[in-house]
């Protein structure tokens, strides 16, 4: 049998980097430490990725790029139960690259690209989550002045935005671990739903709570 093709350098950089980011926090992983743990010359990772920051936009442009096809989805959500797998599977591609969002402030303020492209980001995602809360308005599973939905969607959208720092305050060792990851994004979804429940019909408000009751996280 045929061996396989050994992955190309740059992607093994790049899933190496992406794990020890997320592990221990991008400020506290170095180039030297990357390619340690690569077991690669820092001269070959430099050939592949001349500074930290290249790294860094490289990710980043892989999570906008899944973030952008995902929230396209907003507009086709028309219930509670639309909206929790919506927000779910949200949090989840935010919890693959969650790098970004536990050090946030950081990264912005030293890298101005990032900083430009989340301004971006955060744009998009408002539009999402409003477009999402048009089409439950539409669909008659909520009924919401409609100077509350621009605000709204805000709201929701800096839950989304914060609520793994939110995690990582309460347990600083153990929030961010891959084990902990079932737990703190039904947790999320759960939070950024419940700023929807006064507005919601009356049986989409029993569905909501039906729903948050079958996927609570299990007690820790």
């Amino acid at each position: 049998m045929a061996k396989k093709a050994p992955r190309r350098t740059a992607e093994r950089i790049l899933e190496v980097t992406l794990d020890l980011f997320n592990r221990f926090g991008e400020p506290n992983v170095s180039t030297t430490v990357i390619s340690a743990e690569l077991r690669i010359s820092p001269g070959n990772l430099y050939y592949h990725y001349p500074a930290k920051d290249a790294l860094i936009n490289t990710l980043f442009d892989r999570y906008e790029a899944a973030l952008n096809e995902l929230l396209q989805a907003g507009d086709s959500v028309h219930n509670v139960e639309d909206a929790w797998f919506f927000l779910h599977t949200l949090f989840e591609l935010i919890w693959q690259y969650r790098f970004l969002y536990r050090d946030l402030n950081d990264l912005l303020s030293k890298n101005r690209r990032l900083e430009t492209h989340f301004q971006a980001v955060l744009h998009r995602k408002e539009k999402a989550v409003q477009a999402m809360l048009e089409g439950m308005q539409q669909a008659q599973a909520l009924s919401a002045p409609p100077e509350a939905l621009p605000v709204t969607s805000t709201s929701m959208v800096v839950v989304l935005t914060y609520w793994l720092s939110y995690e990582y305050v309460r347990d600083p060792r153990h929030a961010l671990e891959p084990g902990n990851a079932h737990r703190a994004l039904l947790r999320g979804a759960q939070h950024v739903l419940n700023l929807l429940e006064p507005y919601l019909e009356v049986r989409q408000r029993a569905h909501l709570r039906l729903l948050s009751g079958a996927y609570a996280p299990p007690p820790v």
